[in-house]
């Protein structure tokens, strides 16, 4: 084994955590996330710190949440001042590489300084916007544009292979970063490979779309189509570090920046404190995390810079936010948050934390969700129960008989916005309201299907209707 080992993030885009074998998809999309997660470490609990394309990858890049580096919303990008796990890792002796989408920069080409330390570069700030499927195009060092051939994460996997083997006798950090299952912004479509889409429409639909909807019934198979894809990918390039004796030697990690929630929760398809757009699948396998079981804390996207870092040999900065996971791994901690922090921008001014059971979200009604980063104060906005609405169906904020809960969510949240760099805000409560409205609801929804399965709405319907 090398001295230091090689590490690779296998990074994905708009990636729901249920996609996979592992948490209960019955589709087979993901046999190689899955073995990966049975047979090294899968964290079970992952979730984002950012449920937006550059915000979640400022943080992965920086350690820092969005808020803090100044990368709270989709328009901004990275200072040329701020130091990256590139940069760390080039001090150290590695050969880093980028290969795919970035968002980060100001524009494309991403000149030298935008590219965040990153010494082999072939990538694209906006490639959504630069390439489709079967057109996959990228900038080199030389800010020249590469056109490559094939669908584009095979197109992508393909460049990835080449870097691993050209650099394979040196201690290398590669950030392999697609696309897909982001949607196609052109066509507002999930462009599977051809011939994928047809394979899973009508399918399986997760329970929170299966009630909800939004555009679920007209993109899952297109969806499932590119996860699918990908994770064959993600089996080409295990197979490409086992053929050149480099699986030994490699940690790699598997993620996403978010997920998706296709248009349920708001117009478009994350930008929300649920699961269905926070959760993301996460495994690691390699030095160090061979055998690491299912690891049942929460963690977030925030961990994963000092995990990387702390797996090199390298002193993890004190400005970095999250935590490395190897003692977790190790079951060297008992110390670890109860808890994952989670800031939201461009639908809303948010913060949400997420527990093993509770998920507490807050809102900023004076705030823009653009140009705002935090705020002074926030209003209570969601509370969902878990383990008995998984999906998140029920939002019980406010709710008098939980307002216990709700006071200890509020006090750990306010902690966790001052962990990250924010003044203590203000958090009011929401509007109270009791077990016996619910109920009171409930009836009134029975009364109402009774009234329509008898006919008896639409006689009180036409009474009123002739006076």
């Amino acid at each position: 084994m090398n001295k230091k080992p090689n590490i690779i993030v296998f990074f994905t885009d708009q990636q729901r955590w249920d996609t996979t074998g592992v948490h209960g998809n019955p589709l087979g999309l993901t046999p190689n996330f899955d073995r990966v997660a049975a047979r090294g470490t899968h964290l079970f609990n992952s979730y984002t710190c950012q449920p937006v394309c550059l915000p979640a990858r400022c943080s992965f890049q920086t350690g820092k949440y969005a808020e803090a580096a100044g990368c709270f919303n989709n328009s901004q990008h990275l200072s040329p001042d701020d130091k990256t796990i590139a940069h760390h890792l080039n001090d150290a002796g590695y050969h880093t590489g980028y290969i795919g989408k970035w968002h980060l920069a100001p524009d494309d080409p991403v000149t030298e300084e935008y590219r965040g330390g990153y010494q082999t570069w072939l990538g694209a700030n906006l490639a959504e916007f630069l390439s489709e499927p079967y057109d996959a195009q990228l900038f080199n060092n030389d800010n020249e544009a590469v056109k490559l051939p094939g669908y584009r994460p095979d197109a992508y996997t393909d460049a990835a292979i080449r870097f691993v083997d050209e650099h394979k006798e040196e201690p290398f950090f590669l950030f392999l970063s697609f696309l897909e299952p982001h949607h196609q912004n052109s066509c507002d479509a999930y462009c599977a490979p051809d011939g994928y889409r047809e394979q899973y429409a009508g399918r399986w639909t997760p329970p929170d779309l299966a009630t909800l909807g939004g555009t679920s019934a007209h993109h899952l198979g297109g969806y499932y189509g590119c996860v699918k894809r990908i994770d064959e990918c993600f089996g080409r390039m295990l197979d490409a570090l086992k053929s050149l004796g480099l699986d030994d030697d490699t940690i790699v990690i598997f993620t996403s920046d978010h997920g998706s929630h296709f248009k349920t929760r708001n117009d478009e398809y994350k930008r929300s404190c649920h699961d269905a757009s926070i959760r993301v699948p996460t495994a690691i396998t390699g030095p160090g995390f061979e055998r690491g079981g299912q690891v049942r804390e929460m963690v977030s996207l925030i961990d994963l810079p000092p995990t990387i870092l702390d797996a090199a040999g390298v002193d993890v900065p004190a400005e970095m936010h999250g935590r490395s996971l190897l003692p977790l791994v190790n079951r060297q901690t008992t110390d670890w948050p109860e808890e994952v922090f989670v800031q939201i921008s461009e639908s809303c001014v948010g913060r949400a934390i997420r527990t093993e059971r509770w998920k507490y979200s807050v809102v900023a009604p004076d705030a823009h969700p653009f140009t705002d980063g935090s705020a002074e104060v926030y209003v209570e906005d969601a509370l969902y129960d878990t383990y008995a609405d998984p999906y998140e169906q029920n939002n019980l904020i406010g709710l008098e008989s939980l307002r216990e809960v709700q006071d200890d969510l509020r006090d750990r949240l306010i902690r966790r916005m001052e962990a990250a760099d924010e003044k203590a805000p203000e958090i009011n409560p929401a509007e109270p309201w009791t077990d016996a409205q619910l109920y009171n609801n409930y009836e009134a929804v029975r009364e109402l299907l009774r009234q329509l399965r008898t006919g008896e709405l639409n006689e009180i319907y036409s009474n009123r209707k002739e006076k």
